[in-house]
C-alpha cells in the first residue's frame, strides 16, 4: 500500500507526468507538482486534486535546469509532508535536426532538463531515503532510451543517459530498502503529439489517421498508442511494496517497438 506516501513528480502540469501525479493522488499520496504552464490552469489542476482525493497537493515552479531550484523545491517537499517517498523524474523537452544542424543551446538545453535534473533530483532526495530506509525513484526514459531514430540525438543520448544513471543508482541503494527504475514508453498520445500529428498531416496532405498509422506509429507493432493508464498503472506498480525486487530495470512499454 502507499496510501499516506508523499511523491515528487516533475513535468506535472501537462501529459504524461500529469496523468502519473493524478494517479498518485488517487491512490491517497501526497504530491508536489512541478512544470510551466497557465498558472490559473495549474492551480485549477493543484486544487482539484485535492478535494477529490483528500490529499495535500503543493505546486513548485523550479526550473528543471537548475540545481538549485531543484534543492529548494525537495526541501520544500520535505517541509511539507516530512518526507520524499517516491520521486518521478518525468520532466522534458524535444528538438529535432540533424546533427550537424542542431543548435548547440538545444543540446545544453535537453541534456540539462532530460538528464542532468534527474540526477539532481534524486541527488537531492536520497539522503532522506536512506536515513528512513524506504524509498522508490521512478525514471520516465523513452523506448529512444533503448533504440534511436535520426534526427533526435540530444533526446536519444538523454534518455540512454537516463537508462544508465537508473542501473548506477540501483546498484548503490540496493540495500537500503531503495530502488530505481525507468519506464520506457512508446508514442503516447499527449497534447505535444496531437500538435506534431496536425502539422505532418499538412506537410504530407495526409489526413490524422494515416500520419497516425504510417508516420507517428510506424514503429510500434500494434499501432496503438500507450495509454495514460498503463502508465498509471505501471509506475504505481513500482512503487509498490510487491515490485521491491524489480530494480535498475528498463521496463520497456511500447507496444513491442524495441522487440524488432
Amino acid at each position: 500500500m502507499i496510501k499516506g506516501k508523499s511523491v515528487i513528480v516533475t513535468g506535472s502540469t501537462s501529459g504524461i507526468g500529469q496523468a502519473i501525479a493524478t494517479a498518485f493522488a488517487s491512490a491517497g499520496c501526497h504530491v508536489m507538482l512541478n512544470g510551466f504552464g497557465d498558472p490559473a490552469g495549474i492551480e485549477s489542476f493543484r486544487a482539484g486534486l485535492e478535494k477529490d482525493h483528500g490529499v495535500q497537493v503543493l505546486y513548485s515552479a523550479a526550473d528543471m535546469s537548475r540545481a538549485d531550484e531543484i534543492e529548494a523545491m525537495v526541501k520544500d517537499a520535505e517541509t511539507a509532508f516530512g518526507r520524499v517517498d517516491i520521486l518521478v523524474n518525468n520532466a522534458g523537452i524535444q528538438y529535432v535536426a540533424p546533427v550537424d544542424e542542431f543548435p548547440t543551446e538545444k543540446w545544453d538545453a535537453i541534456i540539462s532538463i532530460n538528464l542532468s535534473s534527474a540526477f539532481h533530483t534524486i541527488h537531492s532526495v536520497l539522503p532522506g531515503m536512506k536515513k528512513r530506509g524506504w524509498g522508490r525513484i521512478i525514471n520516465i526514459a523513452s523506448a529512444h532510451g533503448l533504440v534511436a531514430s535520426p534526427f533526435k540525438s540530444a533526446y536519444v543520448a538523454a534518455k540512454h543517459g537516463v537508462i544508465g544513471l537508473t542501473k548506477v543508482v540501483a546498484l548503490e541503494v540496493a540495500e537500503q530498502g531503495i530502488t530505481c527504475n525507468a519506464i520506457c514508453p512508446g508514442y503516447v498520445k499527449t497534447p505535444l503529439v496531437e500538435g506534431q500529428i496536425n502539422d505532418q498531416a499538412k506537410v504530407h496532405d495526409m489526413s490524422h489517421d494515416e500520419v497516425i498509422r504510417n508516420i507517428i506509429l510506424a514503429a510500434q507493432p500494434t499501432k496503438k498508442f500507450v495509454t495514460f493508464e498503463e502508465l498509471n498503472a505501471l509506475a504505481l506498480f513500482l512503487a509498490d511494496e510487491h515490485a521491491a525486487s524489480i530494480n535498475g530495470a528498463a521496463i520497456s512499454i511500447d507496444g513491442g517497438w524495441t522487440a524488432k
